[in-house]
C-alpha cells in the first residue's frame, strides 16, 4: 500500500491524516490518540476531505456514518 499523507492543517480535533487510495482506505488520527480507518472512500471523497476548510466539519458530515470504519 502507498499512503498518501495530507499536508499540515490545524484541527482541533484531528492530529494528522492519509489515504490509501488502491485499497480506499482514508485514515484519521484524532488529538485524543484514537486512530481510525474509514473503508471504501472514493478518491474524490478523500480530495474533498483534504480540500476542506474544516477537516472535522467534512469528517462528521460526509464520512462518518457513510463509510464502515474501524479502530486501528
Amino acid at each position: 500500500m502507498a499512503w498518501q499523507s495530507y499536508s499540515y492543517f490545524e484541527s482541533s480535533n484531528i492530529q494528522s491524516a492519509r489515504y490509501e487510495g488502491v485499497e480506499q482506505i482514508l485514515e484519521v488520527t484524532f488529538h485524543n490518540g484514537g486512530t481510525y480507518q474509514y473503508y471504501n472512500v472514493p478518491e474524490q471523497v478523500a480530495v474533498e476531505f483534504g480540500q476542506a476548510e474544516s477537516k472535522g466539519g467534512f469528517l462528521a458530515r460526509a464520512i462518518k456514518g457513510h463509510y464502515r470504519y474501524a479502530k486501528v
